[in-house]
């Protein structure tokens, strides 16, 4: 399951920096390129509901391959695109393929983990989404050097294939004795929105701000570092650095929560991650800088896979997937969100007034989450799990936390 994700994610991490430029070649001025970049987003956020329909009448892995196959199709409509108007329909066909291929593979982990390794799954899966963005940019920047800039995209396309064609060869998971398999059918989108009103209100809109703040740290730190007269090469190292600090704590932050409960990672992650964010505006060069960064992306690093398990943890047996596709519509709106809203603060303001809001918007989500992970998972302290086991053992062995 991770491998087929980190290749697939290898090829988006080959293609993001080339976006803006292919359409720039296409004569886009630079906030037209931008929304270019933007298009990616906005065809995840449509796709996230028709994908959990997808998945739910095909299911998870015949999805995960068609995704495979949509973004193949987008892929070459970007390489051959003539003109604006093609780069951006391919762009969003792109944004829904990868909509499907995150639901399914997340769903698909929700059935077949063990409940006791959920959160070491969930943030390996967040792991390998970060290797392959990591590994992407130079791949990609290989093929650029020996080709063309849009040789990114034969990249995407090798990658895309590459990992549609894992998925049809490597076999599936048994599932745990005693777990419940997910039940397909007889429950719609409109349904679940309607039954879990509440929660998505809650937990759901701390979970948007969540997204909002983590997409927004990609943003704010180009900008702050331009900001201080930095060349494009220093600001590409501390990206770098960044990076690195926030791709090798994946796998602790999973089995903290596996032990200690969700809220041992959450609340942290969101609290550094917005004091962080919020201390950008007083570094003043490159080291300062740098050292803010390196937190920012601690962070954010502790806390991967914190949304998909806490989707888990909530989501229902009958209609799962349904439930999972409204949750990442939340959690993606959130991701599309949080630049545009730091952007307008600081057109309103100062660029150092829109990075703190944001930040404080890291701040507001640790609270959040702490009140209201307590109420939608039985998971959320060490003292709940030891609560659930006792109560799993008590039935036997047959009762489910989602049931």
């Amino acid at each position: 399951m991770f491998v087929p994700a980190m290749v697939y994610e290898i090829g988006n991490g080959a293609t993001a920096p080339v976006i803006a430029l292919t359409a720039l070649q296409l004569g886009a001025s630079p906030s037209k390129a931008g929304f270019m970049l933007a298009l990616l987003g906005i065809g995840q956020v449509i796709g996230d509901v028709p994908a959990s329909a997808l998945a739910d009448r095909i299911g998870d892995r015949r999805s995960m391959i068609l995704a495979a196959g949509l973004a193949t199709i987008g892929l070459v409509g970007c390489f051959v695109a003539p003109s604006l108007l093609m780069l951006g329909i391919s762009l969003v066909l792109i944004g829904m393929a990868n909509a499907t291929f995150y639901l399914a593979r997340q769903s698909y982990l929700t059935e077949v983990v063990p409940i006791g390794l959920r959160a070491r799954a969930m943030s390996t899966l967040g792991g390998s989404h970060r290797i392959g963005l990591f590994i992407g940019p130079f791949v990609g920047a290989l093929a650029i050097g020996l080709f063309d800039l849009r040789a990114a995209y034969v990249v995407a396309m090798v990658t895309a294939v590459a990992a549609g064609t894992l998925l049809i060869v490597v076999p599936d998971v048994a599932l745990p004795a005693g777990q419940p398999p997910t039940v397909r059918g007889g429950v719609t989108s409109r349904e679940m929105l309607a039954g879990h009103r509440r929660l998505f209100a809650t937990l759901g809109l701390a979970i948007l701000a969540v997204g909002a703040v983590r997409a927004a740290r990609q943003t704010v730190l180009p900008l702050w570092a331009e900001h201080l007269g930095l060349s494009a090469a220093e600001t590409s190292v501390i990206f770098g650095i960044a990076s690195a600090v926030d791709m090798a704590l994946f796998y602790p932050s999973g089995k903290i929560m596996d032990k200690y409960g969700r809220l041992a990672i959450a609340i942290p992650s969101m609290t550094i991650l917005g004091l962080a964010m919020m201390a950008l505006p007083l570094t003043s060069g490159a080291v300062t800088l740098t050292l803010v960064a390196m937190v920012m992306s601690f962070g954010n690093g502790i806390g991967s896979g914190i949304m998909m398990t806490l989707g888990a943890d909530a989501a229902p047996v009958s209609g799962r997937i349904q439930f999972l596709g409204i949750w990442r519509v939340l959690s993606d709106s959130g991701s599309a969100a949080g630049p545009v809203v730091m952007s307008l603060v600081a057109s309103a303001f100062t660029l150092a007034v829109g990075i703190v809001s944001i930040g404080s918007v890291g701040l507001l989500a640790a609270l959040a989450l702490g009140i209201w992970v307590p109420k939608h998972s039985p998971f959320a302290t060490r003292r709940s799990i030891a609560e659930y086991r006792t109560s799993i053992a008590s039935a036997g062995g047959t009762k489910g936390p989602n049931t």
